[in-house]
This record gives structure tokens, C-alpha cells and sequence, in this order.
């Protein structure tokens, strides 16, 4: 079963997201997975979520759970983080699909 890994981004700091995205494309590669789509956020049509505001988004696609948790666990993107917390603030949930 698929899995389908959504990240909702509202961006801090244009220069250290930059280069969070150079390097995080290949942490995904290392467990199969594969950056689908990347954009910007347009408007809610519905928010009874109320989900907090954000400006971007992404999906990522693994080949099951197993990697998509183990690439998130991984120490490839652990190393990331302290440059993701300067970059953004980010809401990551998986689907199946």
C-alpha cells in the first residue's frame, strides 16, 4: 500500500528553507521515497479543522509505512531539523492510499 506523506509549511526563514529543500530531497531518496508535488497554498474552501495558517505544502510518496517511518526517524533527516526549525514550522501526517 502506498504511503502518502503531507507536509503543511509555513515558512520562517526564505534562505535556511532553501537549504533545507536542497538536502532533504536525497533523505527521502535513501528510503524509496520520492517527492510528488510542491506548491503554495492558494485558500481554504472549508476549515472546520481550523488548521493554523500556512503558505506551502508537499507530498511526499513512500512504497509502504515502514519507510515512510523509518525515513522520518532516519538519522539523515534528524540531521535536518535544527535547520527545519529555523526554516519553518511544519505539520507532517501520512496517508494510505
Amino acid at each position: 500500500m502506498t504511503i502518502k506523506v503531507i507536509g503543511l509549511i509555513q515558512l520562517n526563514d526564505l534562505e535556511a528553507f532553501e537549504k533545507y529543500r536542497s538536502q532533504v530531497g536525497d533523505t527521502v531518496t535513501l528510503y524509496q521515497g520520492k517527492i510528488s508535488s510542491r506548491g503554495s497554498f492558494n485558500h481554504f474552501l472549508w476549515n472546520e479543522l481550523e488548521c493554523g495558517p500556512f503558505n506551502a505544502f508537499v507530498e511526499l510518496e513512500f512504497p509502504d509505512l515502514e519507510r515512510s517511518q523509518s525515513w522520518a526517524m532516519s538519522a539523515e533527516y534528524q540531521s535536518l531539523l535544527a535547520i527545519r526549525s529555523e526554516a519553518m514550522k511544519l505539520t507532517l501526517f501520512s496517508i494510505a492510499v
